[in-house]
């Protein structure tokens, strides 16, 4: 009888795997749900990645919605998204803020006067603490912020036009109220 029952639970654990795994391909990483979502953003001092001597936090930003796009020189779907941001810069409206993640400040520096600097502020991050605390696990990544300090909606992957018109943009507007 135990002969029988090996085979037969080892066909029942390859199915329950398959079965996991089907599932798990069905996911959309973009859609991927936060542990943070509608909670307090992780409070964080750093520098500002073109004068270290000054820091940006997220004490700085209470009483207003912002985007923190978290981007690394090494990043090829952050150059995807750049141009958007570049362009939305240039048409201010809302506050694009970045996080330059576990890059060398030289090499982030050098990538922004190469391709323009989108960003009102850039921060570095360059052990990816702040970065951890945000439960980012790739860049690019963004994040919407409240008033309050709330993260509000993030973004995982580059942001196209049609995720910044028809999602990030009404958000923001909505929480400007």
């Amino acid at each position: 009888m135990s002969r029988r029952v090996l085979p037969i639970t080892v066909i029942v654990m390859f199915l329950a795997m398959l079965g996991f795994f089907y599932k798990g391909l069905q996911l959309d990483p973009q859609k991927l749900p936060s542990a943070l979502l509608d909670k307090a953003a992780p409070s964080f001092t750093l520098p500002q990645l073109h004068d270290a001597s000054k820091t940006f936090s997220l004490e700085d930003m209470k009483g207003k919605v912002w985007l923190l796009n978290v981007w690394a020189s090494w990043c090829a779907a952050c150059r995807q998204e750049h141009p958007l941001f570049m362009q939305l810069a240039r048409q201010g409206g809302f506050p694009i803020y970045g996080l330059n993640y576990k890059d060398e400040v030289a090499d982030a520096k050098q990538w922004l006067k190469q391709l323009g600097d989108p960003y009102i502020v850039s921060i570095s991050d360059l052990e990816g603490n702040v970065g951890i605390d945000y439960g980012v696990y790739g860049v690019p990544e963004t994040f919407l912020i409240d008033k309050e300090g709330v993260i509000r909606y993030k973004h995982v992957g580059p942001v196209s036009r049609t995720d910044w018109t028809e999602i990030i943009e009404p958000k923001m507007k909505e929480l400007e109220g």
